[in-house]
């Protein structure tokens, strides 16, 4: 029987990078979509998950901040609406992640680089087929680029196509693709043979538990009716 359990999901997202003890699959997530000329080896989640503050209703932004060995910041987040404004705010927030790393009396070269990260359930640009786009702090003429600043990557998760049959030579970010979205689809036996890699296969084993968790699964549910409900909102206010 399919897990049924959409990895894009809000709850099953954060839960399944968010949790400390599943920071294999977050880091594998991070290297693919990044590709560094040095792999992140280890990172500390600065906002671990919290079933208490999804009972709560505390989160609005429901993103996963983390911090690597280097002291680089990484931000990654889910965006199953897309509204007007996204991408204003996909640049203020992570203009945000690397402002916050100073305190008072702090030396601007103690900033170190931040990414920021949103994969979004849908496409933005309709004039392109891509899905990962990559903007940084770039001069027009020179091409010369601002390095160890600000990094933003976009996944338009719309413009995905990849099929089963060709997971074999796919790259690892086609791999996690595929699983975010369609993950619900397959069984945990078959998701595991398909994803023969311990970071998905960790993560796989994660939304498996919140399908079987009746806590976790009333909350998944919750989140999955917010987001039709905000979607149908969107929706009614373009007709």
């Amino acid at each position: 029987m399919p897990i049924g359990i959409r990895p894009i999901n809000d709850f099953a997202f954060k839960k399944t990078f968010g949790s400390p003890e599943n920071k294999p699959a977050l880091i594998s997530l991070l290297n693919a979509i990044l590709a560094l000329p040095v792999s992140i080896a280890d990172v500390t989640i600065e906002n671990p998950f919290s079933l208490r503050d999804f009972e709560e209703d505390k989160l609005s932004i429901l993103d996963v901040k983390a911090v690597d060995q280097a002291g680089s910041v990484f931000n990654i987040e889910i965006q199953r609406s897309l509204f007007d404004g996204l991408i204003q705010r996909i640049v203020f927030y992570g203009c945000e992640i690397y402002a916050d790393q100073l305190r008072a009396g702090d030396d601007y070269s103690e900033l170190r680089p931040a990414f920021s990260i949103c994969l979004m359930d849908g496409r933005i640009w309709r004039d392109s087929p891509k899905v990962h786009h990559v903007f940084r702090l770039t001069d027009f003429e020179s091409g010369r680029t601002l390095e160890e600043t600000l990094e933003i990557h976009t996944l338009e998760l719309g413009n995905y196509n990849l099929k089963e049959a060709e997971l074999a030579e796919a790259s690892l970010l086609e791999c996690w693709l595929f699983w975010l979205l369609h993950a619900h689809e397959y069984d945990a036996d078959t998701l595991l043979a398909l994803f023969p890699f311990p970071p998905i296969q960790l993560a796989t084993e994660c939304i498996s538990r919140i399908a079987a968790i009746t806590k976790d699964k009333q909350m998944y549910d919750a989140r999955e009716k917010a987001a039709r409900d905000r979607q149908w909102e969107l929706n009614s206010m373009l007709k």
